[in-house]
């Protein structure tokens, strides 16, 4: 694994290390969520509806925080929502401990913690390009879904038995300490300002940035194929019902941490990445065995099979959104990348959470594996369909394309400038 982004970067190693402690306490509220609402409610579509809940602050956030973080001190958008997100995990938690713990505040706070989360992220993903060397991007994306995967492997792992041994509140109570030891490292990262020309945050200047965004069929492509990956094929929100069938609540932790598994294995293993030009076509091969495998997961025989499975589709992922984050890295101007980062945001996160849907209304109707099975076929399907009107995103090389190459030459020459 590439580290000379940790090395040459204060900034990105203060920045890595916040995401380490708070994506721990994130996983855990992840799983913890539909986890409860599961024993509150019984019923796959309360479940699934908390997605739905979160999708609305997730698209409206998303595209304004990407407005501000080309606006705004990036910097101090990410302190305030965390400091928001701290304060929201103190509320799951105090309901949690009621004698009857109230199912609307669980929906309500859900969205108001995929509001923050959509506020920040944008602001958290433009920062990386201001910290690191364009030629270290690649790594840097390996090195960032690595901590994502370190949250996702131990937070669920620790979350289902932290559930069944203490109760919920346990769980939403880690979540608040680790927001508060992450401020305290996000608080050191130094002062990111908006470029010169930056436009001021408004409806104009969102257009202005999905216009460039769709004059972009490469980026454009990234976008889609992901939305479309995921929508079809993940299946979050089964995994309650699944550990259920499968020796109860503390299995839960090993069906959301088998992706995070073989992600890791990838992210730990990705040395070969740089050496990758055709970014856009290793995003399409990649999405096309993420369906693959979760599809194969329909006709697993036992949990660990299953497990196996979702390891795959894990590591299938990371790949591709490695490559993706390269390509977005690599030929975004920085005065639209706060913006083009809302929009990215939506493309990762609208297809999961809608996902969740999906999978739980086909569930509904024809059982798990009919949802597993069938949800990885539209996904190859959606997917195959998808590269073939989409030329630009197979044909991308980075060696070649004019937007990589003139970013490259801005770095260099501001780099030099300093």
């Amino acid at each position: 694994m590439d580290l000379s982004p940790l090395r040459d970067s204060r900034d990105f190693r203060l920045l890595m290390g916040s995401g380490v402690i708070t994506m721990l306490g994130s996983f855990l509220t992840l799983v913890t969520l539909p986890l409860q609402m599961m024993q509150l409610t019984g019923s796959y579509v309360a479940v699934g509806l908390l997605s739905v809940a979160e999708f609305v602050p997730m698209l409206v956030c998303g595209l304004w925080g990407g407005a501000i973080a080309d606006a705004l001190d990036r910097r101090r958008i990410v302190l305030f929502a965390e400091v928001g997100l701290a304060v929201m995990a103190a509320l799951l938690a105090v309901n949690a401990l009621l004698p009857s713990p109230q199912v609307w505040a669980l929906y309500v706070l859900g969205a108001l913690m995929a509001g923050l989360d959509s506020l920040q992220r944008p602001s958290l993903d433009a920062l990386v390009p201001r910290v690191v060397r364009h030629d270290q991007l690649t790594a840097a994306a390996a090195l960032t879904s690595f901590r994502w995967n370190f949250g996702a492997i131990a937070g669920p792992a620790l979350a289902g038995l932290i559930v069944a041994a203490f109760g919920p509140a346990a769980t939403y109570g880690i979540d608040l300490l680790t927001f508060l030891v992450s401020l305290a490292l996000l608080w050191r990262v130094r002062t990111v300002p908006p470029a010169e020309n930056s436009a001021p945050a408004s409806l104009t200047s969102l257009v202005e940035g999905v216009r460039y965004a769709v004059g972009r069929p490469d980026l454009m492509g990234t976008y889609l194929v992901d939305m479309a990956a995921m929508f079809f094929a993940m299946a979050t929100a089964l995994y309650a019902f699944i550990a259920t069938e499968f020796g109860g609540v503390e299995t839960l932790g090993l069906l959301y941490s088998a992706g995070a598994v073989g992600a890791l294995l990838a992210s730990v293993t990705s040395g070969w990445t740089r050496s990758v030009h055709r970014h856009g076509l290793g995003v399409v091969v990649a999405a096309i065995a993420w369906g693959v495998a979760m599809g194969a997961a329909a006709f697993a025989p036992n949990l660990w099979t299953i497990l196996l499975c979702l390891a795959l589709a894990g590591g299938a992922d990371m790949i591709s959104g490695v490559f993706r984050s390269t390509i977005w890295n690599q030929t975004i101007p920085d005065e639209f990348r706060g913006r083009l980062a809302g929009i990215e945001l939506l493309s990762y996160s609208s297809g999961p959470m809608l996902g969740g849907a999906r999978a739980s209304l086909f569930a509904q109707f024809g059982g798990l594996r009919f949802s597993l099975g069938a949800g990885g076929l539209l996904c190859v399907g959606a997917v195959g369909l998808l590269a073939a009107f989409l030329p630009a995103l197979r044909r991308y090389d980075a060696r070649t394309d004019e937007n990589a190459l003139a970013q490259a030459a801005r770095r260099k020459a501001l780099a030099a400038d300093a």
